[in-house]
C-alpha cells in the first residue's frame, strides 16, 4: 500500500517554476522566429501584381524576338553558307518538294525463316542441337490465312509493292 502511495504522489507531484518558465520561453523564442521570417514579407496586394507585370513583359519581349527570327532572313553561319528563312517560306518550299514526290508503298514485312525441326523434337533452344553444328535454315511453308480474312484482298505475294528483302535469321547464343 506504501508504494502505491508513493507512486501517486510523484505522479501528482507539482512540477516546478522553473519547467513552466522553459516552456514560456520556447514559445516566446517561436513567436519571435516567427516574425523574423515573415516580418520583412512585404504586405498588401500590390507586390503580387508588380511581380506579375514584370513577367508578362519578359513574356511579351520574347514573343516579340521569337517572331522576328521566325518571319526575318538572317545567316545562321555565313561561311558555310546556311541561312535562315522565314517559318512561312520554309514551309511552302517543304510543301512544294513534298508534293513533287511519289510517296512510296510499304511492302511487307518479311517474317524470318524458321529452322526446321524432327517431327519427334520437343521445342527446345536451338543450342542443344545433337550433332553441335548449326542447321542451315530452310524456309517456312506460308500459313493457311485465317477465316476471317476478306477474300476481296489480294494475297501479299500478287501485291504491286516492290519485294522487300527477307530479314536475317536470329542468331544463336552459344
Amino acid at each position: 500500500m506504501a508504494e502505491l502511495e508513493s507512486a501517486r504522489r510523484i505522479a501528482y507531484a507539482p512540477t516546478p517554476f522553473s519547467t513552466w518558465l522553459g516552456i514560456v520561453c520556447l514559445f516566446v523564442l517561436f513567436g519571435v522566429i516567427v516574425l523574423a521570417v515573415v516580418g520583412p514579407s512585404p504586405r498588401g496586394t500590390d507586390y503580387e501584381e508588380t511581380r506579375a507585370k514584370k513577367r508578362i513583359e519578359q513574356l511579351k519581349t520574347l514573343r516579340e524576338e521569337n517572331q522576328k527570327e521566325l518571319a526575318t532572313y538572317a545567316w545562321v553561319d555565313k561561311n558555310k553558307g546556311v541561312a535562315r528563312i522565314p517559318i512561312d517560306r520554309a514551309m511552302e518550299l517543304t510543301v512544294a518538294d513534298l508534293a513533287q514526290k511519289k510517296p512510296a508503298p510499304a511492302g511487307p514485312i518479311a517474317t524470318p525463316a524458321e529452322q526446321a525441326a524432327p517431327a519427334g523434337a520437343s521445342p527446345a533452344p536451338a543450342a542443344s542441337q545433337q550433332s553441335g553444328t548449326a542447321q542451315p535454315a530452310q524456309p517456312s511453308k506460308p500459313a493457311a490465312s485465317p477465316a476471317g480474312q476478306n477474300a476481296a484482298s489480294p494475297p501479299p505475294a500478287t501485291q504491286q509493292s516492290p519485294p522487300a528483302p527477307a530479314s536475317p535469321a536470329p542468331a544463336t547464343t552459344p
